[in-house]
């Protein structure tokens, strides 16, 4: 019984562990919006620069598209680009988009 319990708990904290990482991590984002974004959105603010500024985007009531700031709205604008903004879908991986959300948060 002991050793079904361990290996329960031991198998719980690896499940928490990979969504924790499924999350992202925001310094790698960071990068990724330095690389890709920083050219037509600023982090520090929400003057717009090419695009909109991006400082505070998930605190906002809306996006410039008109739709909510959550996670899937937020990939979604990544994913399909629109008014100027190129599509990222396949320009960044999964792991990028992850990272560069969990940053646009930290915003």
């Amino acid at each position: 019984m002991r050793i079904v319990a361990l290996l329960a708990a031991l198998g719980a904290g690896t499940g928490m562990a990979l969504r924790a990482a499924d999350k992202g991590d925001p310094a790698k984002g960071k990068e990724v919006f330095e690389q890709s974004c920083a050219v037509c959105h600023n982090a520090d603010s929400d003057e717009k620069k090419m695009g909109p500024g991006l400082k505070g985007l998930f605190k906002k009531d809306k996006l410039n598209n008109g739709k909510k700031p959550t996670e899937a709205n937020v990939r979604a604008q990544i994913d399909d680009g629109g008014n100027g903004m190129p599509p990222y879908k396949d320009m960044l991986g999964d792991d990028d988009k992850n990272n560069l959300i969990a940053y646009l948060k930290t915003l």
